[in-house]
């Protein structure tokens, strides 16, 4: 690939104590946020978080109630869309029908008075792998081909920033998945800022080198996609990514790096490095591990769990086998529907619902959080985006 669809550097994109307020509805709080430069950066969060609003006034298509845009030294709050070094490309794809697809893609430069665009637009198409596609019109093109177009339609301007509001949405599952990867690898290639606006937790673990996760107009964590699942630091966000089990606790002492906690008369161990909040003795604190960190053992063979694990014994409620794993709900006093995702791999026919069993894991992957938060906050979000 030729230098010629490398953009020039364009600095951070900054939002400075940015806002967005409808009357007397707060759609977006102050937020400060740095998007680096050159990354792959996803807003994830459920319908009504604010996460489109904030997107939306990066590009100029809404107007902030307070606060500042800058992309690199450049404050753009003030100017208008046309005016800004970015595109957005939406789930609407917003093709022309009439024109085919060597000319949607030049329409830009064709716009700025630009004669010569054949190379330019060739090497778009090859960059989006539709070269031989160049002759037909958008009705002929499957969904993801369509939207690629519009990522070579707005790639062609040599934006600093390109926008994606949802644009994976309008998708089957299988090809959402297969453009994760496509988009991904059209990012890694031209190098310049992605900002992609997106419900769904897979496609922003996927695809983005960093993830703000955001929940009532406000950004909850920010982060890694593997820091963000594996040390949460709020409910929400430990429910929203993923499944976390919570068990609710008190802390009793400190054991070297670990505290002790107390649950429903099981004791536990929890990284003191991995609580998001103080541990003080006596105190109550929520304590977190995943479904597929978790050990599932038949209470006759409990004698086979190595020593130094954390372990509750419990009751399986039901089982649900999904193929490449058996997902159980396992009713314990310290957490009536504890989950448990366990691989295929030696099935043990006596895990069936009605077993007693315990539950065991390596205290290293468990995490902390403040007991005052809501227990089920993001669950419901989770499960609907």
């Amino acid at each position: 690939m030729t230098n010629t669809t490398k953009t020039q550097p364009g600095g951070d994109v900054r939002l400075a104590g940015i806002s967005k307020t409808y009357g007397s509805f707060t759609a977006v709080h102050p937020l400060d946020l740095t998007i680096p430069q050159g990354s792959f950066f996803a807003l994830l969060g459920a319908s009504g978080c604010g996460k489109t609003t904030t997107l939306r006034m990066i590009a100029g298509l809404e107007e902030p109630s307070g606060g500042t845009v800058h992309l690199g030294d450049q404050d753009v709050t003030a100017l208008p869309p046309y005016k800004r070094p970015v595109n957005t490309v939406f789930q609407s794809y917003a093709l022309f029908p009439h024109l085919d697809i060597f000319e949607n893609v030049a329409f830009g430069l064709r716009r700025r008075g630009i004669k010569s665009v054949k190379k330019q637009v060739e090497e778009m198409l090859d960059l989006v792998q539709l070269g031989e596609q160049a002759r037909k019109k958008p009705h002929q093109l499957s969904g993801g081909q369509q939207q690629r177009v519009a990522v070579a339609r707005a790639l062609i301007n040599h934006p600093k920033v390109l926008l994606l509001d949802e644009p994976l949405g309008a998708l089957d599952l299988k090809l959402r998945r297969q453009m994760q990867l496509e988009l991904k690898r059209i990012q890694t290639e031209v190098g310049i800022t992605f900002v992609h606006v997106t419900h769904d937790q897979e496609e922003a673990m996927t695809m983005a080198d960093r993830v703000a996760v955001m929940n009532a107009g406000r950004v909850e964590q920010l982060g890694a996609p593997a820091d963000l699942y594996e040390n949460p630091q709020t409910t929400f966000v430990a429910n929203f990514l993923g499944t976390s089990n919570l068990i609710q606790a008190e802390v009793d002492s400190r054991s070297g790096d670990d505290v002790v906690v107390r649950a429903a008369g099981d004791k536990l161990l929890l990284p003191a490095s991995r609580c998001a909040v103080p541990a003080q003795a006596g105190g109550k604190v929520l304590v977190g591990v995943r479904p597929e960190k978790v050990g599932l053992t038949h209470a006759d063979e409990a004698g086979s769990i190595p020593e130094g694990r954390n372990r509750i014994t419990g009751r399986i409620g039901n089982s649900s086998f999904i193929g490449v794993s058996t997902q159980y709900v396992v009713d314990c006093a310290a957490c009536p529907d504890f989950e448990v995702y366990a691989q295929n791999i030696d099935r043990d026919a006596r895990l069936v619902p009605g077993a007693d069993v315990v539950l065991h894991w390596n205290p290293a992957h468990t995490f902390g959080l403040d007991a005052a938060q809501d227990i089920d906050a993001g669950v419901a979000e989770g499960e609907a985006a």
